[in-house]
Formats: C-alpha cells, sequence, structure tokens
C-alpha cells in the first residue's frame, strides 16, 4: 500500500470514529440529477429551499419536463442562475426522454459516467454524485470542502477540483468512496472551514496545515 493510500485509510478511521456521518440521500437518479444541477454555484440552503419549492409546484419530473420555462425559473430561483438551471434541468429531462424513451438512465459504470458529462451543465462532480449515489459506482465527487481538505491535508493536490477528483478517485479505495466522501464534507463543513480551527479538529496529527500552526488559540492560519 503506498504511504497516501494508508494515509487515506488512517483519517477515514479517524473520522469515522469522531465525526457523525451525515445520511446520504436516497433519490431516484434522474431526481439527483436536477438536484445536483440546483446545487452548483450556491449554499446548500438555497438549494435545498429551491429544491423544496420545486418539488411542491411540481407532482414529478415528467411535469417538470413538460412545464413552461417561465415555470420552472420561478419555482428554483432561491437556487441562483435561476434562469440557466431552469433552461438545463428542462434540455437534460428532454434528452432522457428522447435517448430512452423516458426520464430513466439505464447506463452503468464508464458509459454511464461519460453519457452524464456529456450534458450540457454537467461537470465531473455532478457526473460523480450521480453515478455514486444513485447508481452505487465508484466514483469521489470533489466538492468545494473536499477540494480544500485535501489540498491542505494533503490527500491530493490540484489546482482545481476536476484534478483533485481524478486523483483522489483512483486513490480512495472503492469501499470508502461514499462515506469518505460524506466524512471529508462534514470535516471541512465543522473544523477545515475557511477559517479553520486546526486545534481541535480531530485528524490534526494526520494534517500538515495543521502542524504548521500548532497554537492559535483553538484557530488555525487563515487563508
Amino acid at each position: 500500500m503506498s504511504p497516501v493510500k494508508g494515509k487515506i485509510e488512517r483519517i477515514y478511521k479517524i473520522l469515522k470514529a469522531n465525526l457523525p456521518l451525515p445520511e446520504p440521500r436516497n433519490l431516484p437518479p434522474v431526481e439527483e440529477l436536477v438536484l445536483t444541477i440546483l446545487s452548483q454555484n450556491t449554499s446548500d440552503r438555497n438549494r435545498d429551499l429551491a429544491w423544496k419549492r420545486l418539488k411542491g409546484k411540481f407532482s414529478s419530473m415528467e411535469e417538470v419536463a413538460e412545464a413552461p420555462l417561465e415555470e420552472i425559473e420561478s419555482a428554483i430561483k432561491p437556487a441562483g442562475l435561476y434562469r440557466q438551471k431552469a433552461r438545463r434541468i428542462k434540455e437534460v429531462l428532454n434528452i432522457l426522454k428522447e435517448r430512452f424513451g423516458g426520464l430513466r438512465i439505464p447506463l452503468k459504470g464508464e458509459e454511464l459516467y461519460e453519457f452524464l458529462l456529456s450534458l450540457k451543465g454537467v461537470g465531473p462532480k455532478t457526473a460523480a454524485v450521480v453515478s455514486l449515489f444513485s447508481f452505487g459506482e465508484p466514483y469521489f465527487p470533489v466538492d468545494t470542502h473536499i477540494f480544500r481538505v485535501s489540498n491542505r491535508i494533503p490527500l491530493a493536490k490540484g489546482r482545481t477540483r476536476k484534478e483533485v477528483q481524478e486523483k483522489l478517485n483512483s486513490l480512495v479505495p472503492d469501499r470508502l468512496k461514499k462515506e469518505l466522501h460524506l466524512l471529508l464534507i462534514e470535516l471541512g463543513r465543522s473544523f477545515c472551514r475557511p477559517t479553520p480551527n486546526c486545534s481541535a479538529c480531530p485528524i490534526r496529527e494526520h494534517c500538515d496545515f495543521a502542524k504548521g500552526f500548532p497554537s492559535r488559540e483553538g484557530k488555525g492560519r487563515k487563508e
């Protein structure tokens, strides 16, 4: 086992023992895809509000696909970039209907991932999220929190989330991908924020960033 893979295993065990494991979403694939599009460039709170409004206005994703664009825009306005996201959602739903004869994605593995990437507005993180959580495929999505945490520890360093995601996808064992993804997000929200709380962090002894600043009265270095 490489040193980095060994470090990933140790950090996983520490996080599993010290942090609550967030409950993963259990949505049908098409709903997961729409929700993940809503989550782009916005906060979890605004995403959830937009999703609640969308689900309250339309009884199904089929109804969303048939709805006038203006009605979708109105429902998802809290998510920001709502005009752009409404167009993307409607386009994606109609592509599924045209290609598969309905709102379903009967694909697996690399074919599934590449198809998702081919959809306008769907990038590597969105494709990985849908592949992992809706299909159980071994992909490791990297969001803003994981990008920051991974570069600081470091687990995998990179200038972009796509670069870090590609590295972590090959480094993290398939059996850990879902739980470690959720735990690193929790770590980023609770301790490894933009202004981090290194002294209280459960993986402090395994983090190069924290080791460089051992005593800041409960706070780590500012960026």
